[in-house]
């Protein structure tokens, strides 16, 4: 394991042949939720099966909540009164606002992709493009709204935003294959809006992988296996 820069945002890095980080293999881009610390999913590495030549980079979010790469960090911030308000009231979230910073975190995960491609060589049609929560919707507005072909899109307790920019630009990635997860009882990001993204990316030809489990906000064990069925089915392994 190791820290690069990518694209000005810190990444650890690791897998590759003999899983030592060595080697040019496809890689797995996932983006932490809000609040984590920057190695939050970092753990999940060893916890999803692949072939050895698979990387894995998890980027650190540029904004800091509470000091330090090991706090915790976000990718825009968010107003936790206003949330718990909503969710006292029973109001649910707006799924047409765009947060204030999304456009900042898409260009700083844009320009790590950048990096990936320039000095390390790794085309977007050998990444998958993923992320926990405001992570998942972060790749999500990444993917839909550049032209990268990616290999994928993982998204793992994610939420519909900016929902009159994502719906337009779904036709532009008709074919692409995406994993997406949601817990049933979810009490921060509501399932029933998990799945009206579903839907939504259905209907406009993404080929949506959709599992649902009894449980919070989390990424229960069981999800990360067939995280890794999918991982394994659509990264480009060389022969």
């Amino acid at each position: 394991m190791y820290i690069e820069s990518l694209g000005g945002l810190a990444a650890q890095i690791v897998g590759g042949q003999n899983r030592d980080g060595a080697g040019k293999g496809p890689m797995v881009v996932l983006l932490h939720g809000f609040g984590a610390p920057g190695d939050d999913l970092v753990p999940l590495w060893k916890m999803i099966r692949v072939p050895d030549e698979v990387k894995f980079v998890f980027p650190v979010a540029p904004l800091s909540l509470n000091g330090g790469l090991q706090g915790g960090r976000a990718w825009w911030m968010l107003d936790m009164e206003q949330i718990a308000r909503d969710m006292a009231s029973g109001r649910g979230r707006d799924v047409h606002a765009i947060p204030e910073g999304l456009s900042e975190a898409r260009e700083s995960i844009i320009a790590l992709l950048d990096d990936l491609e320039r000095n390390w060589h790794i085309p977007s049609e050998h990444i998958i493009l993923g992320g926990f929560s405001q992570g998942a919707m972060l790749a999500c507005d990444t993917v839909l709204r550049t032209k990268r072909p990616f290999g994928g899109l993982a998204l793992l307790s994610g939420s519909l935003i900016a929902k009159n920019d994502w719906v337009p630009a779904m036709a532009k990635r008709t074919g692409l294959s995406v994993f997406q997860s949601h817990g049933t009882d979810d009490p921060l990001l509501s399932c029933g809006i998990a799945k009206s993204l579903r839907d939504l990316m259905v209907e406009h030809g993404l080929s949506v992988e959709w599992h649902e489990f009894r449980g919070g906000h989390e990424i229960p064990f069981d999800i990360l296996e067939r995280l890794g069925l999918f991982l394994r089915s659509h990264l480009k392994i060389s022969p």
